[in-house]
């Protein structure tokens, strides 16, 4: 009964984790979009263009990337090889899913704490963004962030397999087998 009450407590953090992340994907594409649009009609109206238009984007991948990555393995859409635990019975796929999510959750666990790493050692070195001048290491603060809440993803869709009967991909999303019969109905 602890091992649920301290999910359910996980899950309202991630709730709320779910919530800043779609807000700060949301605007980010925006801003991208605007921001090219408008380097473009400077580059043709203007024949010059933004200074900072390239980094500003380039930053703001990032952001997407690692924010998204996290959104994606919350709603069970992340990358994954299903021919192998398709054609295992339903147990044999639970405990492969299991082992799956805690070996990924390890993983991007550990390239968060090597980012981290990274992020220490860019501080030290004091460099500038070339066109904004903001410090480098500003630019991937993102990154162990995303990796530590994706890694957390992984670890509650761990325990939703381990705790609720089923396949789970994610703590919110199981995994659920349709059969691909044709439609005669057409």
């Amino acid at each position: 009964m602890e091992s649920r009450t301290a999910l359910n407590v996980l899950r309202k953090i991630d709730d709320g984790l779910s919530v800043i992340e779609r807000q700060l994907l949301g605007w980010s594409i925006i801003i991208m979009a605007v921001n090219t649009v408008a380097n473009v009609i400077a580059r043709l109206g203007f024949s010059s263009s933004l200074f900072f238009s390239e980094e500003l984007n380039q930053f703001l991948i990032i952001l997407v990337t690692f924010v998204g990555i996290s959104e994606a393995a919350r709603m069970g859409r992340h990358i994954r090889m299903s021919a192998f635990s398709d054609m295992l019975g339903p147990r044999a796929s639970k405990v492969l899913m299991i082992i799956v999510s805690v070996g990924t959750a390890t993983l991007l666990f550990t390239l968060a704490y090597y980012s981290i790493d990274y992020i220490a050692g860019l501080i030290k070195t004091n460099r500038l963004t070339p066109s904004l001048r903001i410090p480098m290491y500003f630019t991937v603060l993102v990154v162990p962030f995303g990796l530590t809440v994706t890694g957390i993803q992984f670890v509650l869709a761990a325990l939703t397999n381990i705790l609720k009967p089923g396949v789970h991909l994610s703590y919110r999303v199981e995994d659920i087998y349709e059969d691909d019969t044709l439609d005669t109905h057409l």
